[in-house]
């Protein structure tokens, strides 16, 4: 492997179809404001380095990044990659991960609304983002010890584990397929609404109207918290350990609940049973 130490580049294509390369604490930033410093790259380290030009890493594979920084600048840094390894780092360009392949993150600080669209194989752990639209229509995702903040997540993707996360977000996993959610705090408005396969299992659910128009969707001791017109033409098997403000017309399956506020039943198609355990 060749090495580069603290050398600065902003040249266009500074380091264009380079291989077998190991930077060390080098800058991509300067007045020639050059874009894709390591496009059609492959076999590259990058360690505590400092990226504040605009597509970085394009086309590359076999790609380790640690404790290094990606600014606002630096936009769209890792589109059509593949075998990715990003450690310790800061992404905080819009549009941070695209098209790629084989992309594990971990103890990663992301702020990059359009984060992580059409990505294939994906595992996060131990990090926190802000975005938007944020993971759309990605699949085979991994998440462990995520705190997310956002709207509109998840949206599109399918085949997804996430546990012990924290998600505030709205309009989560709409139209999500085959997703298992474990452990975890999920508030916001309008949860999973579309989604087809979609596990809670031991979760709070913090929100307006969640879960509607779900097919095969269960929830496993879950806790559902200021949740009111749940669960409307949905196909559910739920178990719920608290009150729930609100029911309205399940499509089919047993919600089985301690409490319900209030039981909107008014279309002839909603046939799913609510098991409650109060005495009137």
């Amino acid at each position: 492997m060749n090495i580069i130490k603290k050398q600065n580049f902003d040249e266009e294509r500074a380091l264009y179809n380079s291989h077998d390369l190991i930077l060390e604490e080098c800058a991509f930033d300067g007045p020639a404001d050059g874009e894709s410093a390591l496009k059609e790259s492959r076999c590259i380290e990058v360690h505590n380095c400092f990226c504040n030009l605009r597509y970085p890493f394009w086309h590359d594979s076999n790609l380790i990044i640690t404790g290094s920084e990606m600014t606002e600048l630096c936009r769209a840094a890792l589109w059509y990659s593949k075998y990715i390894t990003i450690i310790d780092t800061k992404m905080h360009g819009i549009k941070a991960l695209r098209e790629c392949s084989d992309v594990k993150i971990e103890n990663c600080d992301i702020i990059s609304p359009e984060f992580g669209w059409s990505v294939n194989n994906i595992t996060i752990k131990n990090s926190s983002a802000i975005s938007e639209y944020f993971m759309m229509r990605s699949s085979n995702i991994t998440f462990e010890n995520v705190n997310f903040k956002g709207k509109y997540s998840f949206q599109y993707i399918e085949n997804a584990v996430f546990e012990n996360c924290i998600f505030d977000t709205k309009d989560a996993f709409w139209h999500g397929k085959n997703i298992v959610v474990r452990n975890s705090i999920v508030k916001g408005e309008y949860l999973a609404w579309y989604s087809e396969g979609l596990t809670l299992e031991n979760c709070k659910i913090i929100g307006t109207q969640p879960l509607c128009y779900c097919k095969d969707l269960k929830l496993i001791n879950c806790e559902m918290i200021d949740t009111d017109l749940c669960f409307e033409r949905s196909e559910v098997q739920a178990v719920i350990t608290t009150p729930v403000e609100s029911i309205k017309n399940p499509l089919s399956g047993t919600i089985n609940v301690p409490y319900v506020n209030e039981i909107i039943i008014d279309e002839e198609f909603a046939k799913g049973e609510i098991i409650t355990n109060s005495i009137d």
